[in-house]
């Protein structure tokens, strides 16, 4: 039986018919993002208001300061977060790690919670700490990985160990200032409730130019697939560029979770579902995962809004209901548990 991570070249046709149709997915999830809510808006005034007309109505209101910047924000999460699931997994070698295993979720965690425990008025910093908090976390993962040899077995360990100690840092913050559970709990739980633009556009551009550095790589991500012993038989520093290619992951984990909280198994599920459709090789696998992590996304959120109304259910939440059962099933089906 061949292995998760044996490299496999896609047919072309088959990765260009894959990805028009998730392109088309996404284009159909953000159209629906922005007409459905509490208040339906015609498909032709969404659109006049996206262009710039019907300035001061009802419906431009909705969906130039409402909508689309929640619409924009589950996008940017939601391919962020499984194309860092979809790099990790390559260069770790492992089939269940995720942006949480390399330190991003406790760092970023960590960094709110005390952000909320010093300046609880001040929410405009909870993007800015949790982009900290997730540097924070994965640079102390690879420091103690560098120091003990950055094989991929020290990462995942390394990446369990910090993350232990953050959340501990987490609990005593959340014990000592019992206020900072407040504004902790909807960043831990995960949603886009009241996002803005302003909020948005500094994490915008650490993800694309990250993401566009990752495919860039992709050629290098495959042959660190072959194991280390063959990287470096043809000539690539192996260590160096594992190291380099979990930053560009922490980058993009780190502007999903400034955004849109600890939303969890994005950067888990996408990834095994498109390896299953476009194959390992990893430029493919890159583009189809964030064109899937973004339409998966933007799917639960409008499912939050939508299927609970009047009461609205944060993403994090219906992603998790969503997904652990899934997912679940999905190692089921690869024969990866065994009953």
């Amino acid at each position: 039986m061949k292995s998760w991570q044996t490299s496999c070249i896609p047919n072309n046709k088959k990765y260009v018919r894959i990805c028009t149709a998730l392109a088309v997915l996404v284009l159909a999830v953000a159209l629906l993002n922005l007409c459905l809510g509490a208040q339906k808006v015609p498909l032709g005034q969404v659109l006049q208001a996206l262009v710039g007309e019907g300035a001061g109505t009802t419906a431009f209101r909705i969906v130039r300061y409402v909508r689309l910047p929640r619409l924009c924000a589950c996008l940017l999460a939601g391919g962020a977060l499984a194309a860092s699931g979809a790099i990790i997994q390559g260069v770790l070698s492992n089939a269940l790690a995720a942006p949480s295993t390399i330190g991003v979720n406790a760092g970023a965690g960590l960094m709110v919670a005390l952000c909320c425990a010093v300046a609880p008025t001040a929410l405009q910093l909870v993007p800015l700490a949790a982009m900290a908090g997730a540097f924070l976390g994965v640079m102390t993962v690879m420091l103690i990985a560098r120091r003990t040899g950055a094989s991929k077995i020290t990462l995942v360990l390394a990446g369990v160990a910090v993350s232990s100690i953050f959340s501990a840092g987490i609990d005593a913050v959340v014990t000592f200032v019992p206020e900072a559970l407040n504004g902790y709990s909807d960043f831990r739980i995960g949603g886009f409730s009241g996002v803005s633009m302003t909020r948005i556009l500094p994490a915008l551009w650490p993800a694309v130019l990250s993401f566009a550095a990752s495919l860039l790589l992709h050629n290098e991500m495959d042959v660190l697939l072959l194991g280390t012993e063959q990287a470096r038989s043809l000539g690539l520093p192996a260590e160096k560029l594992r190291i380099a290619l979990l930053g560009l992951a922490a980058v993009l984990a780190g502007a999903a979770v400034s955004v849109g909280g600890l939303v969890g198994f994005v950067g888990l599920i996408v990834p095994h579902i498109m390896r299953g459709l476009v194959g390992e090789e990893s430029g493919p696998l890159l583009v189809s995962s964030a064109l899937g992590g973004a339409a998966l996304l933007g799917g639960c959120d409008l499912m939050g809004r939508m299927l609970f109304t009047p009461y609205e259910i944060p993403v994090g939440i219906v992603m998790s209901l969503a997904g652990g059962p899934f997912f679940i099933w999905l190692l089921q089906r690869r024969g990866r548990l065994r009953d």
